[in-house]
């Protein structure tokens, strides 16, 4: 495509060079340049993409793309273009949309947004269009699924790709036949506009919990953030029981349906409707999610009882009270990250198991303090033994994380023991688990790298709990 073509529909100012450049690809990205690319500078958190033009230029970028007025473009060689934009984010947005040829336009698109469950209704929605004979994708935390076959994974675990990079995916859907595209809308890929130019049919709301704060910079810039789902979506889905997202829900253009634990689009949906329905899935949240993708079919035009007779086919994420047995202990590991997730797998969790529950978890480094002693008050609270460690410390002191959690768990007589490296807590855990008992692993799920300072290592709970069981056995 020629550049000439990717401007004529966006507010562009030419400062330098020439329109006529052909182009390859776009991206924010300095280590994606490849030769004939567009690089756009956006202005990030941590980092500003000002500070990579050289390499940009150096690994073949013919065009520069700014949103800031005022900057020093003396180094830049004359052949390069530079364009100026209203907002860097929204470029990058459009222009990866346009090369990939608007893919999306060709999709019914569905996104689920939502402090908790957003992988597991983007995963429920995705296995009952399957069951229904829809082709379908499933995009989010966990990978890029095509038909239910594990396509790419986000080694980032980025739960909402960049532009640059979802686009080209809506493209390859497209061509292998795709018709419905289910995608997790996370607060920082909405604030970001990676969503901008994906045209969504259905916009689902699940909750608003304690998440992402200190990144947004506050509590109501969340919640801004995720409202930007209402804006983009056609037709909107809203839990009714979450005052904040009902609240949400009325800023909606067309009339909102909603889903609570009592009513489905205003009709009474008792939970033993679920049961009738050969619905097997653990805990009253993944409840809750069933009605949010059940919500979706309806939105879509499937009836109740087309809906009822799939409703078998459910079967939770990999990482989402991920089942292991051995010698009588039940496992499950589990992304729960959030006091609100936490707790609703332990009220799961303190319902099914006959014996102890034993919980073992920690907190990211480098996110939000404040929930880090209610996570601790709810272990506390829930479980019979609770082992502290590190989940991804990134930055931060791991043993400063464990303390903040600590804070919270004063005034509870439950035991609780530290162990630093996590291989070895959940170690631990199986060591001193019985016959009856379950142990809960939280906070990683699916994930298969631990972040200690500036290192990523492998790592995956799962992995770790079969290798102890082993260990365990081969030592008695």
């Amino acid at each position: 495509m020629l550049l000439s073509e990717l401007m004529k529909d966006w507010p562009c100012t030419l400062l330098k060079g020439s329109i006529r450049q052909k182009i390859n690809g776009i991206t924010e990205s300095s280590e994606c340049i490849k030769e004939g690319y567009v690089f756009v500078i956006r202005k990030g958190t941590v980092r500003d993409g000002l500070d990579f033009v050289e390499e940009a230029l150096i690994k073949g970028a013919n065009t520069i793309v700014v949103d800031r007025v005022n900057l020093d473009l003396s180094n830049i060689p004359s052949e390069i273009t530079v364009l100026l934009v209203p907002d860097s984010s929204l470029f990058i947005s459009y222009g990866s949309a346009k090369l990939a040829g608007t893919p999306g336009e060709e999709l019914t698109i569905i996104a689920v947004t939502g402090t908790n469950g957003k992988t597991t209704v983007s995963h429920f929605i995705g296995q009952l269009l399957m069951a229904a004979g829809c082709r379908t994708a499933i995009i989010g935390t966990t990978g890029v699924y095509m038909n239910g076959e594990l396509t790419e994974t986000i080694q980032d675990s980025m739960t909402t790709m960049p532009a640059e990079r979802l686009h080209p995916i809506l493209r390859q859907c497209v061509d292998r036949q795709i018709t419905h595209v289910v995608l997790e809308a996370s607060s920082l890929g909405l604030s970001s506009n990676r969503l901008a130019h994906c045209p969504i049919s259905i916009g689902i709301l699940l909750n608003i919990g304690v998440d992402h704060y200190a990144e947004h910079g506050g509590k109501q810039q969340y919640i801004e953030a995720k409202k930007r789902l209402i804006l983009l979506a056609e037709k909107l889905i809203a839990n009714e029981d979450d005052p904040i997202c009902y609240e949400m829900s009325k800023d909606s253009a067309s009339k909102p349906m909603y889903f609570s634990v009592a009513h489905l689009n205003g009709k009474p949906y008792p939970a033993d409707k679920l049961k009738e329905s050969s619905f097997s899935v653990l805990g009253k949240h993944n409840e809750m999610n069933a009605r949010a993708a059940i919500c979706a079919l309806l939105a879509l035009g499937y009836s109740y009882n087309e809906i009822h007779s799939k409703l078998s086919a459910l079967c939770l994420p990999k990482g989402r009270l991920e089942r292991y047995s051995q010698d009588g202990v039940e496992i499950y590991v589990d992304y729960a990250h959030t006091p609100d997730a936490l707790q609703v797998v332990l009220e799961a969790l303190c319902a099914h198991a006959s014996q102890r529950v034993i919980t073992v978890f920690g907190c990211g480094g480098d996110r939000d303090h404040e929930k880090r002693p209610q996570m601790g008050a709810i272990a506390a609270q829930y479980s019979t033994h609770v082992i502290l460690t590190s989940d991804n410390p990134r930055s931060e002191e791991p043993s400063q994380i464990i303390l903040d959690i600590l804070a919270g768990t004063t005034g509870f007589p439950t035991p609780i023991d530290v162990l630093l490296n996590r291989k070895y807590a959940i170690q631990y855990a199986i060591r001193i688990a019985q016959a009856g008992d379950v142990v809960l692993i939280a906070g990683k799920g699916h994930e298969q790298t631990q972040q200690i300072g500036d290192k990523v290592y492998h790592f995956c709970d799962m992995e770790e709990v079969k290798h102890a069981f082993f260990e365990k056995n081969r030592l008695d």
